[in-house]
């Protein structure tokens, strides 16, 4: 396991394989085991990195409210540190704000961009309203707020047949401290609009998402790509690709991943 130092804060990443930097950011509750079943395939042509975000994992808190951009500095502190100029970003959900605020920022440095069950866009006041409730609930009953959490996060009909991934999650989530959680989440609420960053950036682009995600309306999200470059890819499931549709995933990514 690999650590740096950045603003006297701890943060845990992996690095591996050669050629064309990979940047795997997981979401929300999650953390970079969330890529594992992914990072041996991926890294025999590609270098993959893996990081935790703030608060996550084995990633320390750095304060109160973790912006998004508080993230993406932390993100590039990695890439500073490993030498890398430039790197394609695959962002999980909470991990494709972060992708999109590090576009944001470092502009240059980005090779290609993928958001997983992930949108460009602010909350709206409805979505803020439910960060607000979810702070409340965290903070009254941490484990039933994960275990409602993770649960509601697959399709319906996965629910069942997934019990022995979804506990895993679950597992996992019970790791991150309730502060990384409440910061998460504030952070979340106060993320900025991107969505023009979807329509004026050069590089190659890919939206993937579940029909039936219980998160992210599929077409209320998919109205972000209208009019531009950016390829959309579909998956009949819910909002956690990468374990309800991890073969079909893993081979969209390398095709991706290979035009780049």
């Amino acid at each position: 396991m690999n650590q740096i130092q950045h603003k006297n804060t701890s943060i845990s990443f992996t690095d591996s394989g050669k050629g064309t930097a990979i940047v795997l950011l997981h979401g929300f509750l999650e953390n970079k085991k969330m890529w594992n079943a992914f990072v041996p395939e991926f890294s025999k042509k590609n270098r993959v990195i893996t990081v935790d975000l703030l608060g996550h994992g084995q990633t320390e808190c750095m304060g109160y409210v973790h912006t998004m951009e508080d993230n993406a500095d932390a993100v590039q502190a990695v890439l500073a540190h490993l030498r890398i100029r430039k790197a394609v970003f695959v962002g999980h959900s909470m991990g494709g704000y972060v992708a999109l605020a590090f576009a944001e920022l470092f502009p240059e440095s980005v090779k290609g961009l993928v958001l997983l069950n992930s949108t460009s866009l602010a909350d709206s006041d409805e979505r803020k309203t439910n960060r607000d409730r979810a702070i409340k609930a965290v903070k009254q009953s941490y484990v039933n707020f994960i275990s409602l959490s993770i649960a509601n996060l697959f399709s319906e009909a996965n629910r069942e047949r997934l019990l022995n991934e979804i506990d895993f999650v679950k597992k996992e989530a019970l790791r991150t401290p309730l502060q990384g959680i409440v910061a998460s989440l504030e952070g979340m609420k106060i993320r900025v609009d991107r969505e023009v960053l979807l329509h004026l950036t050069p590089y190659p682009k890919m939206l993937i998402l579940g029909e039936k995600d219980p998160v992210l309306p599929y077409l209320d999200t998919i109205t972000q790509i209208e009019d531009t470059q950016v390829k959309l890819v579909t998956f009949p499931d819910g909002h956690m690709s990468y374990i309800e549709n991890q073969e079909e995933l893993t081979a969209v990514l390398l095709q991706f991943f290979k035009k780049v």
